[in-house]
């Protein structure tokens, strides 16, 4: 599912009285508070769909596949996605 999908979706749940426009409205401003929680560096939980969380990867040393050659990966942050109890058994 990408954006637009998960807009038309989204729209589908609230009712015909709801426009294309309002529905990726909502869809963008969960997105940005997602995003804002991360930002702080606080976890963001959405009980029963699961928990974003910063993680930090420590620098380490790579290999090139092109050349072979070792690397320096510096260290970063990345966002990390658990999936919830009621998420969990969707999939099942």
């Amino acid at each position: 599912m990408n954006k637009a999908e998960l807009v038309e979706a989204v729209k589908k749940t609230l009712g015909k009285d709801t426009s294309k426009a309002q529905a990726e409205r909502a869809v963008e401003a969960v997105v940005e508070g997602i995003k804002g929680g991360l930002k702080k560096g606080k976890p963001v939980q959405l009980v029963g769909f699961g928990t974003f969380k910063v993680a930090s990867r420590k620098a380490r040393i790579g290999i090139n596949p092109k050349t072979g050659e070792k690397i320096k990966i510096k260290a970063s942050k990345s966002v990390k996605f658990s999936a919830g109890k009621d998420l969990k058994s969707k999939l099942k």
